[in-house]
């Protein structure tokens, strides 16, 4: 283990364990060990503690939530550590989640929001190359929504903008990189009591079609991007030079 766990008390009588449980509650993002280390040490100049101690005491309190049966424990998401609902509880979550308008993606953004996953960084017309339309109001919505963002320029004419996902795409899917979105082979076991389980499953329905496309050219089934029902890929024409913004 290492250095030794001290659960410190400060001169108000409040211990380490529970300084360190406050700032991961209330942080807004998921914070680093290096970083509640950082405001601990800054602010009480007898103590001294590593970001190996922090992660310790965070396993301690994940321990204590276990022991006492409690709905939430502590979470690395995004390289960072934040409270998040015990599995078991997603079902009871399930309704209000997808309650949620924030959450809630169009098929056109998960289309889009796929093909930036899998292929960043990637340029607005690459993408529309591989949708088959116009998808700037898209990309515009998931940049509201902070799932997208743009992280340089192309080399090329014109110089486009470069766009990648964010840090808060990890959180909204649960991961902690891109590395980790579901492969084919994973599918059937990242998709058991997951209630993120359908927008996973549209990324890797897309990852799939972005695969089809091989390294000699960027031509895609453009059927299969669209439910088997549709007669016709929602009524979206081919990119045209002057084709209007699709809207969801």
């Amino acid at each position: 283990m290492g250095e030794k766990l001290n659960d410190y008390q400060f001169i108000d009588g409040t211990r380490l364990t529970s300084v360190i449980e406050a700032l991961i509650f209330a942080a807004d993002e998921p914070i680093s060990a290096e970083k509640i280390r950082e405001i601990i040490i800054g602010n009480e100049e007898q103590i001294e503690i590593s970001a190996e101690i922090v992660s310790q005491f965070v396993d301690k309190l994940n321990t204590r939530y276990d022991e006492n049966g409690l709905s939430f424990r502590i979470e690395k998401i995004a390289e960072g550590y934040t409270f998040v609902t015990q599995q078991k509880f997603h079902y009871w979550l399930s309704v209000f989640q997808h309650e949620n308008a924030y959450r809630k993606l169009s098929q056109s953004a998960i289309e889009s929001l796929a093909i930036v996953a899998y292929k960043q960084p990637i340029t607005k017309p690459e993408v529309d190359q591989i949708r088959g339309v116009d998808s700037g109001y898209i990309l515009r919505q998931l940049m509201e929504k902070a799932l997208v963002e743009v992280s340089g320029r192309a080399e090329g004419p014109g110089k486009p903008l470069l766009y990648k996902t964010t840090k808060h795409f990890l959180r909204h899917f649960g991961i902690n990189s891109v590395d980790e979105l579901p492969k084919p082979r994973e599918i059937e076991e990242i998709l058991k009591d997951d209630d993120m389980a359908e927008h996973r499953q549209l990324l890797l329905e897309q990852s799939l079609i972005i695969d089809e496309e091989g390294e000699e050219g960027t031509e895609i089934i453009e059927k299969d991007l669209y439910a088997p029902d549709d007669e016709s890929p929602n009524n979206e024409a081919p990119v045209q030079e002057n084709s209007q913004p699709e809207k969801e």
